[in-house]
C-alpha cells in the first residue's frame, strides 16, 4: 500500500502468474484496466529503471516551482510525450521527465506494430456510452455506498497516504478528501465519476490501437444492454 506501484514490476509479476497458470493446462485472462499495464504484459515493451537521486530532484522542483516547470522541460526533451502526458498528475509527469532525462530511455508507449510476448487473443467489449456513462455514475454511487469512506479511514491508519500511488486511485483519492472536510459525500461520488468517465475515454482511445499481430487476435463484441446472465454466458465461451 506504501510502496510506489510501477508498470515494470507489473508486467514481471503478471507474466509470471501467466506462466504458472498456462504451464499448469490451464488459461489466463487478463481483464482491465490501465493500457500501458495491460499492453507491457502482451507486447515487447522495455521499460528503464528509475534514478533516485533525479527523483529526488524533480519532485522536489514540482513542489517548488509547480508542474509548468518540468512540462516545459519535457517538451523541450521529448514533445511526443508532452503532447499527451496528464500534467495534472504529478507521478506521471515527473516519470516521464526523468525517463526523457536519461540517456537509455525507452518511452513506455504503443509501437505501430508491436511485438506479441506470447499467443493472445485480445476481446474489446463495447457499450453505447449513453448506457456506459449510467453504468460509471452507478458504479461510483455503489462504492460509497458500500462503505469505501471507512475502508479509506481504515486504510490511512496503516498509512495509505504514505503511499505515492496507492492514495491517488480513483476512488480512493476522492474517499481522502472526504475524511478531511474536503469535500461532501455526495461531491466524492461526483467527482470519482467524472474522474472515471475520464480514464474509461483513455481506454477506449488506447485499445483503439490494437490490432490483429504476428500471434495475437483482435475482436469487438458490443456488450450494451448485456446483463450479468449474459455477460456470464459468454465468459462460459470464452474459457470453457
Amino acid at each position: 500500500m506504501t510502496d510506489e506501484a510501477s508498470v515494470a514490476a507489473y508486467q514481471r509479476d503478471a507474466r509470471a502468474v501467466i506462466a504458472d497458470i498456462t504451464a499448469d493446462g490451464g488459461i489466463a485472462v487478463l481483464v482491465g484496466g490501465s493500457g500501458l499495464y495491460v499492453s507491457a504484459v502482451l507486447f515487447d515493451l522495455a521499460f528503464p529503471g528509475t534514478d533516485p537521486v533525479l527523483r529526488e530532484e524533480l519532485e522536489r522542483e514540482h513542489r517548488e516551482l509547480g508542474p509548468n516547470v518540468l512540462l516545459e522541460r519535457l517538451r523541450a526533451l521529448d514533445p511526443e510525450a508532452a503532447a499527451v502526458i496528464d500534467a495534472r498528475n504529478p507521478r506521471r509527469l515527473i516519470r516521464a521527465v526523468e525517463i526523457a532525462s536519461r540517456s537509455d530511455r525507452v518511452t513506455p508507449s504503443l509501437p505501430s506494430a508491436p511485438r506479441s510476448w506470447r499467443p493472445a487473443q485480445v476481446l474489446h467489449l463495447r457499450r453505447d456510452r449513453e448506457q456506459l456513462v449510467d453504468a460509471l455514475r452507478l458504479r461510483a454511487e455503489r462504492m460509497f455506498a458500500d462503505g469505501l469512506v471507512d475502508e479509506v479511514a481504515r486504510l490511512r491508519d496503516e498509512g495509505l497516504e504514505q503511499g505515492p500511488t496507492a492514495r491517488a486511485a480513483i476512488g480512493y483519492a476522492q474517499a481522502l478528501q472526504v475524511l478531511r472536510g474536503e469535500a461532501s459525500t455526495e461531491e466524492a461520488v461526483e467527482a470519482t465519476s467524472i474522474a472515471t468517465r475520464k480514464y474509461a475515454r483513455r481506454q477506449v482511445s488506447w485499445f483503439k490501437r490494437y490490432t490483429d499481430g504476428d500471434t495475437t487476435h483482435v475482436s469487438t463484441l458490443d456488450a450494451t444492454g448485456a446483463g450479468t446472465a449474459e455477460l456470464s454466458e459468454l465468459a462460459r465461451k470464452i474459457v470453457p
